[in-house]
């Protein structure tokens, strides 16, 4: 079946893929692709700006498809903050609901984002900083209720002057009584989720924080497993295991087997407090839960303007 095309656009295949641009937008160069979506980068004759358009996949093939792509869409009209990614516009070809297949978003150009970066060394200041920005965000994002819940570092973008933005707000959420229990790549993934915990909160995100500080730190992955309880038994190695009580209150048995069995020593109980409190979100066991509770810890050094170069 065959659709008019909306006047005022132009076709391109972009890596095998068709794409439909209103004539505004050229210079389209392929920049990066996913499960749920495409990005190419344009400049926007109007304003003169290089800009990130991303043409959503599917996003009507499934009910969880098109749930992801609305709550992208509608989190990211509402979104304002210099280290939260915007939208500056949004758009489809079809000219008829029935020729409704896809659309696309169009958001400010970030020249790359610190997955791709992230075996260089940073400097300790460059680390503050672009932590301290993320935070920011956070504080932004959770003062609406809302939970990231797939932060990760090619999901926080930067540019050559070390501003960062969070991007990807597919698996995002209002705060409910209950939440799913896959969401955040597995290595970023907080202890509550991985224990499929329901009732979860913003906290999840700082964990995510907190595993990619580290990775900055050290130029390695802090908790890389190869499955779920994998990656669980990474972070005991390092925190060590919870007592016997709490570990009878988990309802998947074979992650209590896994506990219960595992040969780590307990490092240090406070440590395993500081470090996993997270377990037990209803008990707030210490007052760093959020992210304006961190923003004032880093202690940030005033200088001049700042350049990425690592």
């Amino acid at each position: 079946m065959s659709f008019t095309r909306r006047k005022g656009f132009f076709r391109q295949e972009v890596n095998k893929t068709i794409w439909e641009l209103p004539r505004r937008y050229t210079a389209i160069i392929p920049v990066g692709s996913g499960a749920y979506g495409s990005v190419c980068s344009a400049i926007d004759k109007k304003t003169g700006d290089k800009v990130a358009i991303k043409k959503l996949c599917r996003p009507f093939q499934s009910e969880i498809f098109a749930k992801r792509a609305y709550r992208e869409l509608t989190l990211l009209k509402h979104m304002q903050h210099e280290n939260v990614i915007g939208l500056l516009d949004v758009f489809t070809s079809a000219t008829s609901f029935d020729g409704f297949q896809d659309f696309y978003l169009v958001m400010p150009y970030m020249q790359t984002d610190l997955q791709k970066i992230m075996g260089h060394q940073f400097s300790e200041e460059k680390i503050q900083y672009l932590i301290y920005q993320v935070l920011k965000g956070l504080k932004y994002i959770h003062s609406a209720g809302i939970i990231h819940r797939d932060l990760k570092p090619g999901n926080l973008a930067v540019n050559e002057d070390c501003e960062l933005k969070i991007l990807d707000f597919g698996l995002a959420r209002h705060t409910d009584t209950e939440m799913t229990g896959y969401v955040v790549t597995r290595w970023y993934r907080a202890p509550e989720v991985i224990l499929n915990w329901m009732h979860y909160n913003q906290t999840v995100d700082i964990w995510s924080v907190g595993c990619i500080m580290a990775e900055m730190l050290t130029g390695k992955t802090l908790f890389k497993g190869k499955d779920y309880l994998d990656q669980l038994t990474q972070i005991l190695k390092v925190t060590g295991s919870p007592g016997e009580e709490f570990v009878q209150k988990l309802e998947d048995k074979a992650v209590r087997y896994s506990i219960l069995h595992f040969r780590g020593k307990l490092i240090c109980s406070y440590c395993f407090r500081k470090v996993l409190f997270f377990f037990e979100p209803r008990k707030k066991w210490l007052g760093c839960l959020f992210g304006d509770d961190l923003i004032p810890s880093l202690h940030l050094r005033a200088g001049g303007r700042r350049h990425l170069g690592y």
